[in-house]
């Protein structure tokens, strides 16, 4: 049984690289508070700034509207302040190595939170940072979505165990940390992909772990019919990804059949609800009737990337 309200202190000061970093009881716990954070929000609370005189770094590799705004809106929802670069205007756009631009900003900033490519980029910056680093989306993972959505789910759901999320497109980032998050949380997760588009074997071991420990169950498979039966959640991300354009008419004839749409989600519990971590291709990976329907839930999911990340951020940064 998950502890509720109960935050896992160690967090201060601590890097969030992926969600395999975190407890169960942590992961809900930040759910808690960012429900709470949301409803003091909308009552018009400053939450007592508690990361008052705070700076977030925010580094950007990658192109960003959900991640730069609700970080940057957050940090100064809390009484802190966020500054945004993008690479191209740092010296690791020109060949800096990353360990000297970690240590550089670690005398700069509080915490750094980054947008990029390769994993192993923000590993090496948090290797070499003295600050706490945030991954803000990585070619591996992306965990700050993945609280946002269970944060949706909670909201909708109130609970965890006893559902299932359908996850139908690419076995890629958001795929790893939805499934991470699921099996932690013990949310049974069944992920539907075209052959040869499966989620990382090394992240779906693990999750295995995970579930065996809290009870979820597990289901990687080509079958999107199968996978979506009696779902309570459905997910859809984009086929194809930032820096995979070139791979993009491949990838729609790979995903053919892989569309969320009316006939798919007739599978579905009639009450589920449909989430999207957006930007969408409407009649790609899924039809506007779906996205635009009355079980889509995609723009609340995209206003809690807010509340999460400023569960997030208090945790990490705090005095």
């Amino acid at each position: 049984m998950i502890q509720t309200n109960v935050l896992d202190t160690e967090l201060k000061g601590k890097d969030l690289l992926t969600l395999m970093d975190l407890s169960p009881n942590t992961i809900q716990a930040l759910v808690d508070k960012a429900i709470v954070l949301k409803k003091e929000k909308l009552a018009g609370s400053d939450h007592g700034k508690p990361l008052a005189g705070k700076i977030l770094g925010m580094i950007f590799e990658k192109s960003s509207t959900r991640t730069r705004v609700s970080f940057e809106a957050g940090m100064l929802q809390l009484g802190g302040q966020a500054i945004v670069m993008n690479s191209k205007d740092l010296q690791i756009g020109r060949g800096e190595p990353i360990s000297d631009t970690a240590k550089v900003l670690s005398h700069y900033v509080d915490g750094i939170m980054i947008r990029t490519f390769s994993h192993s980029i923000i590993e090496e910056l948090a290797e070499h940072a003295s600050i706490p680093v945030i991954n803000g989306l990585t070619d591996l993972a992306h965990p700050c979505q993945a609280l946002a959505d269970l944060q949706t789910v909670f909201e909708v759901k109130g609970k965890f165990t006893g559902l299932k999320i359908a996850y139908i497109g690419d076995g890629n980032n958001v795929a790893h940390s939805l499934m991470v998050a699921c099996a932690k949380v013990g949310m049974d997760i069944s992920v539907a992909t075209p052959q040869g588009y499966e989620p990382d074997a090394a992240i779906t071991e693990a999750v295995l772990g995970y579930a065996a420990e809290s009870g979820a169950n597990v289901v990687i498979t080509n079958d999107p019919v199968a996978a979506i039966k009696d779902a309570d959640v459905v997910y859809s991300d984009v086929w194809t990804s930032m820096g995979q354009e070139e791979e993009n008419e491949i990838r729609l004839k790979a995903f053919n059949g892989f569309q969320i749409n009316d006939a798919l989600v007739a599978n579905a519990k009639p009450d589920y609800i449909f989430l999207h971590c957006l930007p969408a291709h409407r009649e790609e990976e899924v039809t506007a009737s779906v996205i635009d329907g009355p079980n889509s839930l995609v723009f609340e999911q995209a206003g809690n990337r807010l509340h999460a990340q400023k569960a997030l951020l208090v945790e990490i940064l705090k005095n």
